[in-house]
């Protein structure tokens, strides 16, 4: 429970600054680097006896995770955040993604969720229907570009975290692999990109805070903390834990970057952590064995 908290606080501050950063000194691709590169080299011993491809894990489920928590994941959240407020990226994201994965394990495993679970659900999709309406984009020009992104990347995200609950990897092993193939995908994107690509020409103390946000927070221990609760709790749980992430990204948008936070971004907040908590309590042990 204490990791789940730590991912989705985590989590929050990390839109926010990101949003703090592509709008201002430093670009998505280069925070890529950041966030992937530097997890990538502090695994790189443990990566090393895991290694790139785990013996007896199903190739669907690695390229799961590494879509769902790698670059392609990562790419499309921080390039959006240019386009919507840190509101919409927390509402959408926290909120979506437990609906996407139990969408997917009612496909997949036929996982029916109980009353509790339903509940929380429809008001997670209430406060993402409401950022999605005319009201909620109103005052965000162009913020719908930024919404219909988050939601892929909430889709993304919920992938992931079904496929590290099938994987039987560690949390540190799960890290290892998601920023050591991600930092792989770099190399030819880097290369395509050639001189479009300015991480040294930002202010140090812009690029050391970057560092220790993307690279460290986010990209090795946020990683940790929520691998560490799907493996403890279960996917489901894990992934309707993110109560605190929409309201430090709303708060953390307005105090800190001024983003501004309408009566409905407000709503919205408060219906997908309302969702998110009955959700919680509301997700049975059956269905979801949470490893021991």
């Amino acid at each position: 429970m204490l990791a789940g908290v730590a991912a989705a606080l985590v989590g929050g501050a990390w839109q926010v600054v990101t949003r703090q950063s592509t709008t201002t000194t430093i670009a998505p691709p280069d925070l890529a680097i950041l966030r992937y590169g530097i997890a990538a080299l502090v695994l790189l011993a443990l990566l090393l006896r895991t290694g790139l491809l785990p013996r007896g894990m199903p190739r669907r489920l690695l390229a799961g995770m590494v879509i769902g928590a790698g670059l392609p994941f990562g790419l499309i959240a921080m390039t959006r955040t240019m386009f919507a407020p840190t509101a919409h990226m927390g509402v959408l994201m926290a909120g979506a993604s437990p609906l996407f994965a139990a969408v997917f394990a009612w496909v997949l495993w036929r996982e029916r969720p109980d009353r509790w679970r339903t509940l929380g659900l429809a008001c997670m999709a209430l406060g993402v229907a409401l950022l999605g309406s005319k009201f909620g984009t109103a005052g965000h020009a162009g913020a719908w570009r930024g919404d219909l992104m988050f939601l892929l990347a909430a889709a993304l995200w919920a992938g992931f975290t079904l496929s590290f609950r099938q994987s039987g990897l560690g949390a540190w092993q799960g890290a290892a692999l998601v920023n050591a193939w991600s930092t792989l995908l770099l190399l030819p994107w880097l290369g395509w990109l050639g001189s479009e690509i300015h991480l040294f020409d930002a202010p140090v103390r812009d690029l050391l805070w970057q560092a220790l946000w993307q690279g460290v927070l986010a990209g090795l221990l946020g990683l940790w903390f929520f691998a560490a609760t799907i493996a403890r709790l279960g996917a489901a749980r894990a992934a309707a834990f993110g109560a605190p992430a929409p309201v430090v990204s709303a708060l953390g948008g307005w105090w800190w970057l001024g983003d501004r936070l309408t009566a409905v971004d407000a709503l919205a907040v408060a219906s997908a952590v309302l969702g998110v908590a009955l959700a919680s309590r509301g997700i049975p042990g059956r269905g979801d064995v949470p490893r021991q």
